[in-house]
């Protein structure tokens, strides 16, 4: 078999590259004559197979994600929800350490006003799971608030040990993801009904309406919109006694 028949596809080869130079300098590594360079194409087919340089780095990040965000969606579901919520902390940070250079590609983009729609699914999946955590009559605060503190929490983690990792002092933050991660869940988790703290001082009127709310997500069919959004502002009015602050519209 001929060389040129083991060779490659361009669209791989310019993948394989863009994913290497990501890995090797980051983000301003990816530029058109580097890849181009590395690939063995003209700059034209970057742009035939991938539109511009961002599609390109959407497609290395996409590759880089799919298995993080597959075994994120395996776990919606599946067991105690507190628990998938624990795991989908876990594996957020181990993908972020696995791969830093996608990561930061994905959260760290010095474009805020552009959400990758990667990072859009995965915090769909961080909603659903915090949403069975709130049905279960675990969540004393809202499902949106609960979900945008773990989310914002774990990002800065992630980052944080991503950068001791490169500088070599990953052992210094030992703990850190456990510790962070078990103070922002115990701010917004209630205990289990039976095992309740009496001096809890979280209303049960509260978590109960939290529960309810996200139970009505599925869809109350004897109820008009009027209602149903009468029913969701009064109960989180009767939420609101005892959750964190939350800010108000």
């Amino acid at each position: 078999m001929s060389e040129a028949k083991t060779l490659p596809q361009p669209r791989e080869r310019i993948l394989q590259a863009a994913t290497d130079l990501l890995a090797e300098g980051g983000r301003d590594a990816v530029s058109t004559r580097a890849v181009s360079a590395a690939a063995g194409v003209q700059a034209q087919t970057i742009y035939r197979h991938f539109g511009d340089m961002q599609g390109l780095l959407n497609a290395v990040a996409r590759r880089g994600y799919a298995d993080y965000l597959g075994a994120k969606r395996a776990h919606v579901g599946v067991g105690d929800p507190v628990e998938q919520v624990l795991r989908g902390w876990d594996l957020h940070i181990a993908f972020a350490l696995a791969s830093p250079a996608v990561y930061q590609l994905l959260y760290a983009d010095p474009r805020p006003d552009v959400e990758s729609p990667l990072v859009g699914d995965a915090h769909a999946v961080l909603l659903g799971l915090v949403e069975s955590v709130a049905k279960s009559g675990r969540l004393r605060t809202s499902v949106e608030f609960a979900a945008a503190m773990i989310h914002s929490s774990g990002v800065g983690v992630a980052l944080t040990l991503i950068a001791a990792q490169a500088a070599g002092q990953l052992s210094r933050y030992e703990g850190l993801s456990d510790s962070v991660r078990d103070a922002v869940l115990g701010s917004v988790l209630a205990e289990p009904q039976d095992a309740r703290d009496p001096g809890d001082p979280t209303p049960k009127a509260a978590v109960h309406a939290i529960a309810l709310k996200a139970l009505l997500a599925d869809g109350v069919q004897n109820l008009t919109l009027g209602e149903r959004t009468l029913l969701g502002e009064l109960l989180d009015r009767i939420a609101s006694e005892g959750a964190l602050s939350e800010p108000t519209d």
